[in-house]
């Protein structure tokens, strides 16, 4: 079995520009030898809004270690945008006190990048916005969306209900007034009328 022999080639300034292959008389180059190649998803990925990323762009109050909790908030999103926040973990990693970690993650609440959901045991769990970025199935996602959408619908309708029954009130209002005016109403026997509902409504 044939082997390769391959030695160096130099210059007349004893430098060397490459190699040789004795047996063939074939000239090398220099060999390249490349590092391990990181692969970037690795860990996963999410989907990510561009319109969220304007908004966090031109948010003034959203500065530097706010970024940095929010990049590692990204980093440990789950499927469904659950997100585990352990402040202490987080501060270590990103070598900054838990205080600040827990002052920045409460902005990102208000400004309703994360979601705060009710206790669980000790701490709160969170959630990433789904209109910032989401992880897990298209489909699961358009069924938030439409949730979303329903809720939003009933809250308008409640509020458009809730103003339609203030516009009645107040139009009973005008009504009573004006028969008041015109000497409809005994006035005497409406108060006592009146305070005879207030004591049964409070009795009940």
């Amino acid at each position: 079995m044939k082997t390769t022999r391959v030695k160096a080639e130099v210059d007349s300034s004893n430098r060397v520009v490459g190699y040789i292959d004795e047996r063939t008389g074939q000239e090398y180059g220099f060999p390249v030898i490349f590092g391990r190649k990181i692969n970037p998803y690795s860990k996963g990925w999410i989907m990510n809004s561009q319109g969220a990323l304007d908004i966090l762009a031109e948010d003034k109050d959203i500065k530097g270690v706010t970024y940095r909790v929010l990049f590692k908030v990204c980093a440990r999103v789950d499927f469904q945008n659950w997100v585990h926040l352990p402040i202490k973990e987080i501060g270590d990693e990103l070598n900054i006190d838990k205080s600040q970690v827990s002052r920045n993650i409460k902005l990102l609440v208000q400004k309703g990048v994360l979601i705060r959901s009710e206790k669980i045991g000790r701490s709160y769990g969170y959630r990433l916005n789904p209109d910032f970025g989401w992880k897990g199935k298209v489909k699961n996602l358009d069924d938030y969306r439409r949730e979303k959408e329903d809720e939003e619908n009933q809250q308008k309708n409640k509020e458009r209900y809730e103003k339609n029954l203030e516009l009645v009130e107040v139009n009973k209002k005008d009504q009573l007034i004006m028969a008041i005016k015109k000497g409809e109403i005994d006035i005497d026997k409406y108060y006592q009328l009146m305070t005879k509902d207030q004591k049964i409504d409070d009795n009940k």
